[in-house]
């Protein structure tokens, strides 16, 4: 396992997080053997949310059965939209807070993530309220999920201002998988694509962990769909997966993943997620795994060695 630090969590932080927005989680039952298999794995860190069921509850009874809490990076969010209604209140932020914590069983939280941003909200505002939950001891990093860069940009420049905290961490979507459309509304934000060409120059510049979600394309680079599934995409995948990941150019980089990891003897799943390590910006990746054996797959694809070359052939760049 590779680690590196964030600021504002006092651990090394797992460059591959454990992500429990999957059915197994969902309903809030324990789920120890795979939880065990990933910490055995070297997995410290463990992304969760709000709005993921009863996610939180199976962290939560696992990480009191185990008695590792001081040991174990969480990642929870708050702050999403509910309906038509935007949640990036002091309010929303707070309550979230107090449900997320009660069901994880813990009194503070490694990393607290904005689910969604509010541009009608002040940046410095989001600031002084994340702020006043780190000083209660409530919070260690904080940052956004699905905020420009532009936004956070807002947000820290308040932040250096007025001697407080800036956002020392971005969830936006990374991955091999160009995001052609925002899978479920309320303003994903992905970095893939020539349209997120300055959003990338500028985690690249400042860099600011990127810790990316849908890694893998909400399962189309995992290998269970094929190349030459395409007409039997709605069958294989959820319709988020669809909308979001299931174009033609994301099948043409899912033929030459399947080249490649012929030639390399790994897996689908490890090459993309090796793509994601290769790049310049100081990402992380969430991933959903399913079993031991995934789990250490996807920890291998850390030391799986990708050229710059090859990189550019599996994002289309090169012929």
């Amino acid at each position: 396992m590779e680690y590196r630090t964030i600021q504002g969590v006092d651990k090394p932080v797992s460059r591959l997080l454990f992500g429990t927005a999957s059915p197994a989680f969902t309903p809030g039952r324990p789920q120890s053997e795979l939880l065990d298999a990933a910490f055995a794995a070297g997995i410290n860190a463990f992304d969760t949310a709000r709005v993921y069921g009863l996610a939180e509850k199976s962290l939560g009874l696992w990480l009191q059965e185990r008695g590792n809490r001081e040991q174990v990076v969480i990642l929870t969010k708050c702050a999403h939209p509910d309906g038509s209604r935007k949640r990036v209140t002091e309010k929303d932020i707070r309550e979230d807070f107090a449900v997320s914590s009660s069901l994880l069983g813990t009194d503070y939280v490694d990393i607290y993530v904005l689910h969604r941003d509010d541009p009608d909200q002040p940046a410095g505002l989001i600031v002084e309220i994340l702020n006043a939950m780190h000083a209660e001891g409530k919070i260690g990093a904080f940052g956004g999920s699905n905020w420009t860069h532009e936004r956070i940009q807002e947000a820290n420049e308040y932040a250096y201002r007025k001697g407080l905290i800036p956002f020392t961490v971005s969830s936006p979507h990374y991955s091999l998988a160009r995001q052609q459309e925002d899978p479920w509304g309320g303003g994903c934000v992905s970095l893939t694509g020539d349209e997120s060409k300055a959003a990338r120059d500028w985690y690249q510049t400042n860099q600011m962990p990127v810790i990316a979600y849908s890694s893998l394309g909400r399962g189309l680079l995992t290998g269970k769909v094929r190349s030459t599934d395409m007409p039997r995409i709605t069958e294989l995948l959820d319709v988020f997966a669809v909308r979001g990941y299931g174009s033609e150019d994301n099948f043409r980089r899912l033929a030459r993943c399947e080249e490649l990891a012929a030639q390399k003897h790994c897996g689908i799943a490890q090459l993309a997620m090796a793509w994601i390590y290769r790049q310049p910006l100081n990402t992380f990746a969430i991933a959903t795994m399913s079993s031991p054996k995934r789990i250490q797959e996807n920890v291998d694809a850390l030391s799986l060695e990708l050229t710059d070359a090859e990189c550019r052939y599996l994002n289309l760049e090169d012929s």
